[in-house]
């Protein structure tokens, strides 16, 4: 044996032979170790793996290391609510992970591979943040649909809310704006080229429309170009940005032109209601009042599901 060891070729052989040994080992204890049981939740377990994941998950949003049992108190409470969802025949489908999990990159300014990148990169991974999304797709429709009724916020509500802070008049008007989308139709795949043509020509319509008797039946006879019917908005159903085009437009006028998936798009403002009933600043009250009351009933429905629950922690190497 020491002579076949003492072979410089055998002993190179012997050597990485333990080596890829030791790392087989290695690699053994820690899959044990990811799969190891930390916690029951009326039987689902939750694993070592699951803990690091949302923990380091949890680290990346927050910017501070979470304490374990917060840790599995998120992974529980989401069991929970998924399960109680399901119970309600509640099922999110991947198509609807998948969206929640684009708008997240989105508002982040990243698109879904770069966000999937930044996830891996910091030990957790796109599947613990999909998980968390369908989690609150889930319990959010379960909750607004069984307590519709005590969340629904009244006139007088709102207009006590109102009362109670001073207002420097922003936003106590709100309008009903009556609209005809204008889209200059480009086709997928086209050069920037020829984007930045429609661009130009959807410039040119909009500086000459005057009124949307004329404008839009001019636009009709342009070629490529699609007048969509009448839609009706309210302000306050529309976010802040697009609330200052629409009243920077002049009613008789064009939005600017944006780009969209389907061409370069803009908005006739055929009419412009005023209104009082119906403002950004109520509705941005009414939004409040409601995340209120939304979430004392969440926690309320949560708090009743944790104590019906068979929750058992497990200690490392007692299964």
């Amino acid at each position: 044996m020491k002579s076949e060891i003492a072979n410089p070729v055998r002993r190179k052989a012997f050597i990485i032979t333990i080596m890829l040994a030791t790392a087989a080992v290695i690699a053994a204890a820690s899959t044990a170790r990811a799969q190891e049981v930390i916690a029951f939740v009326n039987g689902h377990p939750i694993t070592a793996l699951d803990v690091e994941q949302r923990s380091k998950f949890i680290q990346l949003t927050s910017k501070k290391k979470p304490a374990l049992q917060d840790v599995l108190n998120s992974l529980i409470d989401e069991i929970l609510e998924v399960n109680e969802a399901k119970r309600f025949k509640i099922n999110v489908s991947d198509a609807q992970v998948d969206k929640a999990f684009a708008t997240v990159a989105r508002r982040m300014g990243l698109d879904v591979p770069k966000l999937v990148q930044i996830l891996a990169h910091d030990g957790t991974s796109a599947e613990t943040l999909k998980r968390r999304l369908r989690a609150q797709i889930a319990w959010s429709s379960l909750v607004r649909g069984r307590y519709r009724a005590s969340l629904e916020i009244a006139d007088s509500d709102v207009e006590a809310q109102l009362a109670l802070h001073k207002s420097d008049g922003k936003d106590n008007v709100g309008y009903e704006y009556v609209m005809r989308p204008v889209i200059f139709i480009v086709p997928s795949g086209s050069p920037p080229a020829a984007v930045e043509a429609r661009k130009r020509q959807a410039e040119a319509l909009r500086a000459r429309f005057q009124n949307c008797t004329d404008g839009i039946a001019f636009a009709h006879a342009l070629d490529a170009v699609a007048v969509r019917d009448q839609v009706a908005k309210f302000s306050a159903d529309l976010p802040e940005a697009l609330r200052k085009i629409l009243d920077g437009t002049a009613v008789g006028h064009l939005t600017p032109p944006e780009t969209t998936t389907n061409g370069i798009q803009m908005f006739a403002i055929c009419e412009k209601r005023e209104t009082k009933s119906n403002t950004p600043k109520m509705q941005a009250v009414r939004e409040q009042i409601f995340q209120q009351k939304f979430g004392a009933q969440a926690k309320r429905y949560l708090e009743t599901l944790r104590r019906q629950a068979m929750i058992e922690y497990r200690t490392p190497n007692s299964q």
